[in-house]
């Protein structure tokens, strides 16, 4: 068994985020690239945005520490700390709205 502390991964990455040039950083929890489930602490600085882009696969974003905002298309939905978003399926693009952490769960489906 292995525990993670994800109340510290996300302090560690949002002072990564708000130190890095590009403002963001990540670090993964759990899984990867080869695996079905993929769980990975992102950290924006206040304004970053993560450009739109498609799903892999079912995702989620459960708000870690801070306030976002995920948009798909016409419509939004903002997610402060607690909250648990469902990315929907299509193109959509995240933004912070203040320095903020969260957990990014994917399962990819099979190609």
């Amino acid at each position: 068994m292995q525990k993670i502390s994800l109340d510290a991964l996300a302090r560690q990455q949002i002072a990564a985020a708000v130190a890095a040039p590009s403002g963001r950083a990540a670090d993964t929890a759990f899984g990867g690239h080869e695996k079905i489930l993929r769980q990975t602490v992102m950290a924006f600085r206040a304004g970053t945005k993560l450009s739109e882009h498609q799903n892999p696969g079912e995702a989620t974003v459960f708000v870690l520490r801070g306030s976002v905002r995920l948009r798909a298309g016409e419509e939004s939905w903002e997610g402060k700390s607690g909250d648990l978003l469902i990315v929907p399926d299509g193109l959509h693009s995240l933004e912070a709205d203040e320095d903020s952490a969260i957990l990014m769960t994917v399962a990819k489906t099979k190609t």
